[in-house]
């Protein structure tokens, strides 16, 4: 049996690779890096999210990426009272939240909001 440990990147396929990239290091404090021929992504903690531009994703890809298409929890130690500030502050419009969900490893409060292909972004912080 395979033995999965954790998650290291995942990709979105975006209709404005640099847009996106501007979005969430403005919001969201990620920070946009370079790699390989001219690929982009963002990488927070130990992870990273991929960055493939719609029409000329890199292979493999998915079988039908689309902007837009993605919804996808963050794990923060922000609190929501917080995050509501900041998230006003730069215009982005909470979609949902505060609000008590299920994470991997219990109770959370999530905060919802949609990124510029209008991805779903949860902002998820652990309670107790």
């Amino acid at each position: 049996m395979i033995e999965v440990q954790s998650i290291d990147h995942l990709v979105l396929t975006v209709a404005d690779v640099e847009a996106t990239c501007a979005f969430y290091g403005r919001v969201l404090g990620m920070r946009a890096v370079s790699f390989g021929e001219g690929r982009r992504a963002l990488a927070f903690g130990r992870q990273k999210i991929n960055l493939h531009p719609h029409g000329r994703e890199f292979e493999p890809k998915a079988k039908r990426p689309v902007p837009g298409s993605a919804d996808l929890c963050l794990v923060t130690a922000t609190p929501a009272a917080e995050i509501l500030a900041h998230l006003a502050a730069c215009g982005v419009a909470v979609e949902e939240g505060p609000v008590r969900r299920t994470g991997a490893r219990g109770p959370i409060e999530s905060v919802y909001l949609r990124d510029p292909d209008g991805n779903l972004v949860e902002l998820g912080r652990y309670l107790g």
